[in-house]
């Protein structure tokens, strides 16, 4: 198990003689003493700035950042459900922005649309999985990034995965939460918001609709799942 740095956690300390517990302010990490065994749990850690974000993708491989706006239906939603599957033992760091507070995060990586759940890798953002989904889904994505990550030389070439989408088109939604349920990586782009990116999709598919799925230079437009999972090896 990892520790890391965290701002303002609980050292808990439980005593096997007296069968009791005690809690006080500790500024490093979570312990949890058990017959003089230690283990070490990961905590979400919040985030203030685009300055401690860089920070912590410097210092940790993977860093998970939810970027949500509290008080938000969708983002307390995506709240709670990233908070349970943070609970779990995971070499993972993970991490929270609130954008009523934190403003200078999503402008940095784009990010248009709250909540966006974004995967940082060895310093670089990899992955932006965004809306509200239950924490199996949740536990799939991260599972499955865990593997990739870790099987070695048996690893699969990674596909490079773009999807053009617009903030109210539902079957871009449907397109991602496919890609999430099945660990693909992908990087979207909402055309609505960037002309040259809608140009450029229009010059590579001839077609304005979206979604458009770019999968290693090939486009699949529409959620045609069988050209999808085939581009994507996907049994």
């Amino acid at each position: 198990m990892v520790a890391w740095p965290l701002k303002k956690l609980t050292f808990i300390c439980l005593q096997h003689d007296k069968n009791k517990k005690q809690e006080f302010w500790h500024n490093d990490c979570i312990v949890v003493c058990i017959y003089l065994n230690i283990y070490i749990f990961a905590v979400m850690k919040q985030i203030s700035n685009i300055y401690d974000l860089k920070l912590e993708i410097k210092s940790n491989e993977n860093v998970w950042l939810l970027l949500y706006k509290q008080g938000s239906e969708q983002s307390d939603c995506a709240f709670s459900n990233f908070e349970k599957v943070a609970e779990k033992e995971t070499n993972d760091l993970p991490c929270y922005a609130d954008v009523n507070v934190v403003r200078d995060i999503h402008p940095e990586y784009k990010i248009t649309s709250v909540p966006s759940l974004l995967q940082f890798e060895g310093g670089l953002l990899k992955n932006v999985i965004k809306g509200c989904h239950k924490p199996e889904q949740l536990n799939a994505i991260f599972d499955k990034s865990v593997f990739v990550a870790t099987v070695g030389g048996d690893e699969k070439p990674r596909k490079n995965v773009i999807v053009y989408t617009t903030p109210t088109c539902s079957w871009c939604t449907t397109v991602k939460r496919h890609l999430q349920e099945n660990g693909i990586q992908y990087r979207e782009v909402n055309v609505a918001a960037d002309q040259k990116a809608a140009e450029e999709m229009v010059r590579k598919s001839g077609q304005q609709g979206v979604p458009q799925t770019e999968i290693n230079g090939q486009i699949v437009v529409g959620f045609d799942k069988t050209r999808l999972n085939s581009l994507l090896g996907l049994n």
